[in-house]
């Protein structure tokens, strides 16, 4: 389905927003009931774990879904998620559509029930989300070889960086530095898939950026 935008304002808030979730992953027909059981906010994208069990207590039987010991099913859904002019849209997707996003936390993915087909679209999603999770958060100092090359906007590339930050203000900011020419370079959380630790230097300060400092002045 397409986007759904508010525009009465009742949706303001981050709490808003999680109380609207939880509204829409909650239904109660003749003979089922839907429940939200964990939804989390990744950006500007909310992930869910909806249950579902049946009004006489009977397993619930599906498709999709291998049927837990308690005679529920649980699943994933997205909600894409943006406010246009001071409206808040969403657009929704189950997991078995195969969402593009996915960056769902662990804890949400391991509330889910087993797939009964092992090539679905739902499986490649949670193992996107679980690929995701596994991206490691680098410290200061460590050196790490990328992947694959990652290309600059002045054409040229990079592969082997160390981690080290800079400051803007308040703020400390990731930063990472340039093997080969010893610039500093902002990497995104998806260029550090599959990289590798070369070795490590743990520190509450940062002589990596001490060093490319000294070397300017």
């Amino acid at each position: 389905m397409g986007w759904l935008f508010y525009t009465d304002g009742r949706v303001q808030t981050y709490a808003d927003e999680k109380a609207e979730i939880a509204r829409l992953c909650t239904s109660h027909g003749e003979r089922r009931k839907t429940e939200l059981v964990k939804a989390c906010k990744v950006g500007s994208t909310w992930y869910a774990a909806a249950r579902v069990t049946s009004i006489d207590g009977s397993p619930v039987e599906d498709t999709t879904y291998v049927t837990d010991a308690d005679g529920s099913i649980t699943f994933g859904a997205v909600f894409l998620t943006r406010y246009d002019d001071g409206c808040w849209g969403y657009k929704d997707m189950e997991e078995s559509a195969g969402p593009n996003e996915s960056r769902a936390p662990l804890g949400l993915i391991a509330l889910l029930s087993d797939l009964k087909d092992p090539d679905s679209y739902a499986q490649d999603w949670r193992q996107r989300c679980r690929n995701w999770a596994s991206i490691p958060d680098y410290e200061e100092g460590d050196k790490i070889r990328l992947a694959t090359p990652v290309t600059l906007t002045d054409g040229s590339t990079c592969q082997i960086v160390t981690a080290t930050h800079y400051r803007r203000g308040r703020q400390k900011r990731r930063c990472y530095r340039i093997e080969e020419t010893g610039g500093l370079v902002r990497l995104s959380k998806a260029s550090l898939a599959g990289s590798e630790l070369l070795s490590s230097a743990k520190g509450a300060a940062s002589p990596v950026l001490a060093e490319f400092l000294a070397g300017r002045n």
